[in-house]
């Protein structure tokens, strides 16, 4: 019995176990499936996802920035043969040229000088061949060196531009491209082409010795002031520039093409390239650079540190997972891990928040960020006091952009903002909207002074130096002040208004502020309507004329030049001077049309009296420009008049710029022979420095200094300091706006060495200049 009942008890105790085992099991397995598979089954889900995210993200990156940088490169490529068949133009398109070639022996020497020099020397041509009208090289300059038998070396320069001539001299029959002229064909579309109409040539890129290289084609024609060509084939211009070199730096250093080369051959497994296209559409090569990669980067970056976070997730998970099993005894640290998780998710969120509504760049307040603060203020009732939104662009930032780069910039960008932050209150809010473009919204203020106290702050905070990469920088600023009572409660109508102010701003001289005032509306709408009737204008040319008005010398006896002033007969308006179009010209990019009007009809003048200087006003926008030197020389050659002719008025501004672009533009132009004047001498802030640093041949006296002789006491002093300064600096003196026989004796007897004005005579046209020239000498 001891027996049995001890087997019972076993027994009993074996099921039981037997029992809770198998419920454990159970549990474990209905937890399992319940629980720990569908929360693995998320996290490895939410893993992949993210690493999937990652690197989408990164090649779509990394995509996106090849193809700026095979836009970037074919961009430069099209610049370079637009601007190597602009280059010929100024060689191609000119009679003195094509009478030489037409003289039994052509002088080489001088050929050398005006053509094959001049395009390697400005142009940076490698090679340029003139061929006669039956295609045989009769000249070569290759890199600067004129070669005296150029048949045997012209050769593989001539085979190679083969299709080019053939289709030049009309054998072979092909529809243009987007960068030549084809005899009897329309220009391709979306021509990009910057020659003139009278131009014809044949552009594309070559292979030239197994180098990648453009080249171009010309027909050498009159320039229209001396006749027709000789009748039959013209003679030829082949010009060559090698993609190998100066090109291909440019690509690294300006559009950043890490590694850029131009090949015949094969890329590198690494290298992205963009196809050189020939004239027959079939590629003669490649341009080749190492690729930006910002998505792999990024993925590199990220990958460890996303591993990490998702590794972390996974333990944590685990952890979950194990405490579930033990969940009465560790609910109170499950609770903790929650909240974490919580407090976790919350900061996330206030990151995106962050981020959604300020700009990353300075921390400032963005777009979206300034309109809501608006929209909520403007919404809560009109408050006592004054609000007003202040905008502001940032003057000359271009320049230091282009001079110190987009690092550079960046650096600016973020000092401003912090100027502007020191200056406002509390409740204020500064934004920077994107580029160089800052607002500010200020709270009720006492009154409108307390706003323009705040503008005026932030204006002299800005005019202060700023140290960027080591450089003193020296930039301005233009504020629009548009005040919540004129906006009748609509943020869009206050942005505009603000908008519209800080034009005014930047009309009236920049550096500076302005409110809003209901008629700046209607100055803004009629400079629109200026700049339309200038751009129909410019197209007839024929309401656009220039007239001329004498210079006489020191004595007013004898006329020694004219300067060209353009008028413009509006169909509606009337006579406009300068004054009423030209700042809209210069806003509106239409001012180096009007340059180049003007400065061609000045030729002409030029040509007709060759003992007289012809003065051409040149705006200071134009001197941004890194190829105005180049135009303004291919203008006056093109028109057969002497650079020594032309004196080029500029304005003290230019000098303020301080800047490499305009002191190397300046070198250029008196090196080819002009003359420089800086016109209105005294109006603004020129100084000894400036003088000094940028040469020039003349200053004029305002005619501001002029009209106040016997009326200003100080008047007198003035002009003598001034002809004392010019003539100490060896330059010549003029004085505009001489209107009456005293203020002439005076200038006179003060030393002043040109004179200028009404008591001579007004502007006239050119028709009449011989009429009044004539008249001035027979009076003197």
């Amino acid at each position: 019995m001891l027996r049995i009942f001890r087997h019972g008890i076993a027994g009993e105790f074996s099921s039981l176990r037997t029992y809770w085992y198998k419920g454990v099991a159970l549990a474990r397995w209905r937890f399992i499936g319940a629980v720990a598979l569908p929360v693995a089954l998320l996290a490895l889900g939410l893993t992949a996802t993210v690493f999937y995210a990652l690197h989408a993200a990164a090649r779509q990156a990394d995509l996106v920035s090849a193809k700026r940088q095979s836009q970037e490169a074919q961009l430069a490529l099209d610049d370079a043969l637009d601007e190597l068949a602009q280059s010929q133009t100024g060689v191609a398109i000119w009679s003195p040229l094509l009478r030489e070639l037409y003289k039994p022996r052509p002088n080489w020497d001088w050929i050398d000088i005006n053509a094959g020099t001049w395009l390697n020397y400005v142009f940076a041509h490698d090679v340029d061949i003139l061929l006669s009208p039956r295609d045989i090289p009769v000249y070569m300059m290759q890199e600067g060196v004129r070669l005296a038998s150029p048949h045997h070396a012209a050769a593989i320069y001539t085979r190679a531009a083969a299709p080019l001539i053939d289709v030049l001299r009309e054998r072979t029959q092909r529809a243009a491209n987007r960068h030549e002229r084809l005899p009897g064909q329309p220009l391709a579309n979306h021509a990009t082409v910057r020659t003139s109409p009278s131009a014809i040539h044949a552009t594309s890129t070559v292979a030239v010795n197994d180098r990648p290289a453009a080249v171009s084609v010309m027909r050498i024609i009159p320039d229209g002031s001396d006749g027709d060509a000789p009748p039959g084939p013209a003679p030829l211009l082949l010009s060559v520039r090698y993609l190998d070199r100066s090109f291909v730096q440019q690509l690294a250093s300006v559009q950043l093409l890490a590694g850029a080369r131009a090949t015949v051959g094969r890329l590198s497994g690494e290298e992205h390239g963009a196809a050189l296209i020939g004239e027959d559409g079939k590629p003669v090569g490649m341009l080749a650079w190492r690729p930006d990669r910002p998505g792999q980067a990024v993925w590199k970056a990220m990958v460890p540190t996303a591993a990490a976070v998702l590794a972390g997730l996974l333990a944590t998970v685990a952890a979950l997972l194990t405490g579930v099993g033990r969940l009465m005894r560790k609910d109170a640290a499950s609770l903790d891990q929650l909240r974490v998780a919580h407090l976790e998710l919350q900061a996330k969120e206030a990151q995106a928040h962050r981020l959604a509504y300020h700009d990353t760049l300075t921390g400032l307040a963005n777009r979206a960020r300034l309109a809501t603060v608006l929209d909520e203020m403007l919404g809560s009732g009109a408050p006592e006091g004054v609000s007003a939104v202040l905008l502001i662009d940032l003057d000359r930032f271009k320049q230091v952009n282009d001079t110190l780069g987009h690092l550079g910039g960046d650096h600016l960008i973020r000092q401003v903002a912090m100027r502007l932050e020191a200056l406002v209150l509390p409740g204020d809010l500064v934004a920077r909207l994107g580029g160089d473009e800052f607002a500010v919204l200020l709270g009720p203020r006492i009154d409108e002074t307390a706003v323009e106290a705040v503008a005026g702050a932030m204006v002299s905070a800005i005019q202060d130096p700023f140290v960027v990469l080591g450089a003193n920088v020296h930039i301005g600023a233009s504020i629009g002040i548009a005040c919540f009572r004129d906006a009748q409660g609509d943020r869009t109508e206050l942005m505009r208004t603000a908008d519209i102010a800080m034009y005014r701003a930047k009309a009236e001289g920049r550096n500076g502020y302005r409110f809003f005032l209901a008629d700046m509306d209607e100055s803004v709408k009629l400079r629109r309507e200026i700049e339309e009737d200038l751009r129909a204008a410019i197209v007839r040319e024929s309401e656009l004329l220039v007239y001329y008005q004498p210079q006489m010398d020191g004595s007013g006896t004898h006329v020694i030049g004219v300067e060209a002033l353009l008028r413009w007969q509006h169909p509606r308006r009337g006579w406009l001077a300068p004054a009423a179009f030209v700042n809209v010209a210069e806003e509106s990019g239409l001012i180096g049309a009007l340059t180049g009007r003007v400065l061609r009809d000045a030729c002409k003048v030029a040509v007709a009296w060759p003992d007289l200087s012809v003065a051409v006003n040149i705006s200071p926008v134009q001197f941004r420009s890194r190829t105005l030197a180049a135009e303004l020389i291919a203008i006056v050659r093109a028109a057969g008049a002497r650079a020594q002719q032309i004196e080029l008025e500029v304005t003290e501004s230019v000098l303020l710029d301080n800047d490499e672009v305009v002191r190397a533009t300046l070198i250029a132009l008196r090196r080819a022979g002009f003359r420089i004047a800086l016109d209105d001498f005294g109006t603004g802030y020129s100084s000894l420095s400036y003088l000094s640093k940028f040469k020039v041949d003349k200053i004029k006296i305002d005619r501001s200094f002029i009209h106040r002789l016997g009326e200003a006491e100080d008047a007198a002093a003035i002009i003598h300091a001034v002809v004392r300064l010019g003539h100490a600096m060896g330059l010549i003196v003029t004085a505009e706006g001489v209107e009456t026989g005293l203020q002439r004796a005076f200038l006179e007897q003060a030393g002043c060495n040109e004179l200028q004005g009404f008591l001579f005579s007004e502007a006239v046209p050119a028709a009449a200049l011989q009429r009044l020239l004539g008249r001035l000498e027979r009076v003197a």
